[in-house]
């Protein structure tokens, strides 16, 4: 059997679904603050990891890019300002895309940008769409990281790059312990200032990335973007190992 670091997705000791609608309910009271509180989250690091992520697809100028989990459009926006393409943003959140909309009216992108609802597990577009994609913050709420990475190839078209941020845990003992004594202690303290919903994700961040990559180490995240068809696979850690930026491009 293999190790758990080098497990790969086509693993069938697989640990217990994760419910799908979680991530919904937990994000539906957020959209008015989310992007303040990506932010704080981040450590103020949340819109340097994106720039690095968006720097994965703009070289290909891509005419047509999806980008999932797009909350309020952050990254949506972004791509628009730095590509010539069109953008369809998706997020399961009714409440986050009425954010998003809204700021994409005020940025003026609205001929850019449309925003859909929809579940990146079963995405609503036929084969080989897109140009690119883009997704953040997504594999540690779906229920099967790797089937979700299967459906997210099976839209863009052979070459197409995808890049993605999540959040990680340090490698290193030291930032490790700083960042657990972080997110297990000052993330629930501060949310209590900006209410329950922000209580109930503060509390929720840490024990909740620790648990994802206990149950899908890096290296195996590595080989279940290789088996979805994705070559050129690339991983950069970032700011001591708080943020994750992965790329590569639809195989032919």
């Amino acid at each position: 059997m293999p190790r758990a670091g080098t497990a790969r997705a086509t693993n069938t000791e697989r640990p217990p679904p994760r419910d799908p609608g979680f991530a919904q309910e937990l994000f539906t009271g957020l959209p008015a603050r989310y992007d303040l509180l990506a932010e704080v989250l981040s450590f103020g690091q949340n819109g340097r990891w994106r720039r690095a992520m968006v720097d994965r697809i703009v070289p290909a100028a891509p005419p047509r890019i999806l980008d999932v989990a797009t909350g309020t459009a952050g990254v949506a926006l972004q791509i628009a300002r730095r590509t010539p393409g069109q953008v369809v943003g998706l997020d399961l959140t009714e409440a986050m895309l009425r954010r998003g909309q809204e700021n994409v009216r005020r940025d003026g992108a609205e001929n850019r940008i449309r925003l859909v609802a929809g579940s990146a597990d079963r995405l609503p577009f036929p084969d080989a769409t897109f140009d690119a994609l883009t997704f953040t913050y997504l594999l540690r709420y779906v229920a099967d990281p790797a089937a979700t990475l299967r459906e997210l190839a099976r839209v863009v078209k052979p070459g197409a790059p995808m890049a993605s941020l999540e959040f990680h845990v340090p490698p290193q003992p030291f930032w490790r312990f700083w960042w657990w004594l972080y997110t297990r202690t000052l993330l629930p303290a501060a949310g209590r200032l900006g209410g329950r919903s922000w209580f109930d994700v503060g509390r929720f961040l840490g024990p909740n990335i620790s648990e994802h990559y206990r149950r899908y180490p890096l290296s195996w995240t590595v080989d279940a973007w290789r088996e979805a068809g994705f070559v050129d696979v690339g991983v950069r850690i970032m700011s001591l190992g708080g943020g994750l930026v992965m790329w590569g491009r639809k195989g032919g």
